[in-house]
């Protein structure tokens, strides 16, 4: 099985069930790999179950929280929960297909929290994914999408306060150091001065960031086609699709 180009979407959800009865769900199953994060649920709906998809899926154990799903037109060789950060794994924050020709990892990082009491967990987190993406990589090329819950700098967000999560020197620093790895910002890549934004607040009108990314390995630097962020309502956050002739 060896795909020749690939249509993905990432999308955090804000709840599985709740953007499936608003009808948002059925206008992203259309491509060759979906990944939703914040899935919340361990259910997967009815719509979904006969869409044809392959379903890989990665719930939290707490129930309501978290989790995450990705559906791919072609079943995966492989599926890998997790990346054996223990407390990141009962939470549900990653699940990685395997495609033949590459890997494809759907990740929901954690938030640093509102008074940043979870920004150390977000380092640890951020650091257990880079040795696990080191070792994908190391077999062949991989993309990893998600909710990366950071902006990479001042261009990602509507407001600027380095104390707030998600703006923090730690939380950037480690964005742009995948960078400086080779890792390419796929939607930067194409779009490098475009100012838009991924997720918005329900509460402060006025903060907007662009804290959903696709990264891909170097090897795969040449092959992003497109990168949008795509205009489907029903969470706070808005899906990004990228196409790669793999």
């Amino acid at each position: 099985m060896f795909l020749e180009s690939l249509e993905l979407v990432t999308w955090n959800v804000n709840g599985l069930r709740a953007i499936n009865r608003k009808g948002a769900l059925d206008e992203i199953l259309k491509y060759d790999v979906i990944m939703l994060q914040e899935i919340r649920t361990e259910v997967v709906p009815l719509n979904v179950l006969m869409s044809g998809y392959s379903i890989a899926a990665f719930p939290a154990k707490k129930k309501g929280y978290s989790g995450v799903m990705t559906l791919t037109k072609v079943k995966p060789q492989n599926v890998i929960k997790g990346i054996g950060l223990a407390e990141a794994d009962e939470e549900g924050r990653t699940i990685t297909v395997d495609l033949g020709n590459l890997y494809v990892v759907n990740a929901y990082f954690p938030r640093a929290g509102d008074n940043l009491e979870r920004l150390h967990f977000k380092v640890e987190f951020d650091k257990a994914v880079e040795g696990f993406l080191s070792k994908l990589a190391s077999e062949k090329p991989t993309v990893i999408c998600g909710d990366f819950n950071a902006v990479f700098d001042m261009r990602d967000s509507s407001v600027w306060d380095e104390t707030w999560p998600g703006l923090t020197p730690q939380e950037r620093e480690w964005l742009n150091h995948m960078l400086q790895l080779g890792w390419v910002d796929a939607f930067r890549a194409l779009h490098p001065n475009e100012v838009v934004y991924t997720w918005r607040s329900y509460l402060r009108k006025n903060v907007a960031m662009r804290i959903d990314h696709c990264l891909v390995s170097p090897d795969l630097k040449g092959k992003i086609v497109r990168a949008e962020v795509l205009r489907v309502e029903g969470s706070d956050h808005y899906p990004l699709y990228l196409k790669l002739e793999v």
